[in-house]
């Protein structure tokens, strides 16, 4: 059988609640589900760090955000740099390449260094900060005009002309969608996206209540709707790439930020979904020209995101915390010529597994130095679970304390940092999920299960430890 084509599709910001195959009745994703039904989906998926540039260095380097970059938060600018500050050791892309693989990226990169740097032939990518209509691309490392158009067309006609130049030669492609990732108001989107979901259709999460109130922030709200909010109005001096086309800073609110009257959560989670169908409609026109090119059969597709949004969960906005919203993705792999229909229950899968799980597949070789593990066996059915079925994560201080959790099947725990270094004494969280999967009943000071809560810390002192930061 000759060597798989490989697609990493990664949408951004995506929690795994709100995907059909996920248990979501309301939502609209058939062309994401149609890849869970003939393909293998984990239940339970989770990003080693809930935040954009941390958790994409997670994938394409198989190790923790403290090893392959050395940060726990985003850092970094428009353009990347050329020195390889980060990704030390050799990324999947580079190992796929050395093993005769044509690799390209159209989509997000938000990743210090350039994606040429670190084994890519081919790179058409946006500037970090997110923007649908009138954004900028890099081919390569040259900066093109405002594109005219909504900016996930355009990277479709991208993937299309990768698809066209790669001949004979079996080919990996790193596509990311952005959505639904913050901007997504109605000037971002294509109409037919506008009012696909009514206000009244969409569920709300019980922990998306207080003492019976729903969760508010009008700044918040606005920072989803629109693109340049955060940018005009953040306190302070916000993180800034020095490219061209980023608002400037300090102009502050203007009166066409205006909410509509009456708006609330239920309308941003509408929108949010609206954005999510955005996403599921352009797998599909990404499924259809494989089919049409012949290639679907021996094409491994990865769906997945970088991270959740906590989308009003525990009154939280945005990502970063070890909130379930914040760290759960959905991850489907697709290859019918090998993988079909399955749901895997019982492993703990993550995002640093993506590497050497995908290169297994291909059949290369992927050294030494990955902290992720092969799902392999698990996708063609031969093992359940792997010995180890547990999860480290890792976040920055965007809630408050940077923490250190662990995902088990059953339980959450996560332990409080002093800085982004050192451990501090006390338990942030302890949560059975079985009996509370919204987090609502933190145990970290309870009597009950005190021997697990302490094994776990145990673990996670172990894992604090012993795991190298990249200096």
């Amino acid at each position: 059988m000759p060597a798989p084509n490989i697609i990493l599709c990664v949408c951004d910001q995506l929690r795994a609640f709100e995907v059909g195959c996920y248990g979501n009745t309301i939502i609209h994703t058939p062309n994401i589900d149609r890849l869970a039904s003939g393909g293998v989906r984990f239940e339970t998926a989770v990003t080693n760090n809930p935040v954009c540039m941390p958790a994409r260095a997670c994938m394409l380097s198989g190790q923790f955000s403290r090893t392959c970059i050395g940060e726990l938060g985003n850092v970094g600018g428009d353009p990347p740099v050329a020195e390889r500050v980060h990704l030390k050791d050799p990324t999947l892309p580079e190992e796929l390449r050395a093993a005769g693989y044509v690799t390209g990226l159209v989509g997000k990169w938000h990743i210090e260094p350039s994606p040429l740097v670190v084994g890519f032939d081919r790179a058409v990518y946006p500037l970090a900060i997110h923007h649908y209509q009138g954004q900028r691309y890099f081919h390569g490392d040259r900066l093109g005009d405002p594109v005219d158009e909504f900016a996930p067309e355009y990277e479709r006609r991208e993937v299309d002309r990768f698809l066209d130049g790669t001949g004979d030669r079996p080919f990996f492609l790193y596509y990311n969608i952005s959505l639904p990732h913050e901007p997504i108001g109605p000037a971002e989107m294509p109409r037919r996206y506008w009012n696909l979901y009514g206000r009244d259709q969409v569920p709300i999460r019980p922990n998306a209540w207080h003492e019976g109130r729903m969760a508010y922030d009008e700044w918040w709200f606005k920072t989803y709707l629109l693109w340049d909010h955060f940018w005009r109005t953040a306190e302070g001096d916000p993180w800034r790439p020095a490219a061209a086309g980023y608002p400037q800073a300090g102009q502050g609110p203007l009166p066409s930020d205006a909410l509509p009257p009456g708006y609330d959560l239920r309308d941003l989670t509408a929108a949010y979904y609206s954005a999510t169908t955005c996403v599921d409609d352009l797998i599909g026109d990404l499924m259809r020209n494989l089919e049409t090119r012949g290639l679907m059969e021996n094409t491994l597709i990865v769906f997945t995101s970088d991270h959740g949004d906590n989308l009003g969960s525990h009154h939280l906005f945005n990502k970063d915390c070890l909130f379930e919203e914040s760290i759960r993705v959905p991850m489907i792999f697709h290859l019918p010529s090998r993988f079909n229909g399955k749901v895997n229950r019982k492993q703990i899968a993550q995002l640093i597994d993506l590497r050497q799980t995908i290169l297994a597949t291909a059949g290369v070789n992927g050294g030494t130095r990955a902290q992720g593990r092969n799902l392999l066996p698990l996708l063609l059915g031969e093992r359940e679970t792997l010995d180890e079925n547990h999860a480290f994560i890792e976040t920055d201080a965007m809630f408050g304390k940077c923490t250190v959790g662990i995902r088990t099947p059953t339980h959450l725990y996560g332990a409080p940092m002093k800085d982004s270094h050192s451990l501090e004494g006390g338990d942030w969280g302890f949560y059975d999920l079985r009996e509370d999967p919204f987090q609502i009943r933190n145990l970290a000071a309870a009597d009950g299960q005190s021997d697990l809560r302490n094994a776990l810390r145990e673990k996670v002192e172990h894992w604090h430890g012993s795991t190298a930061w990249l200096a």
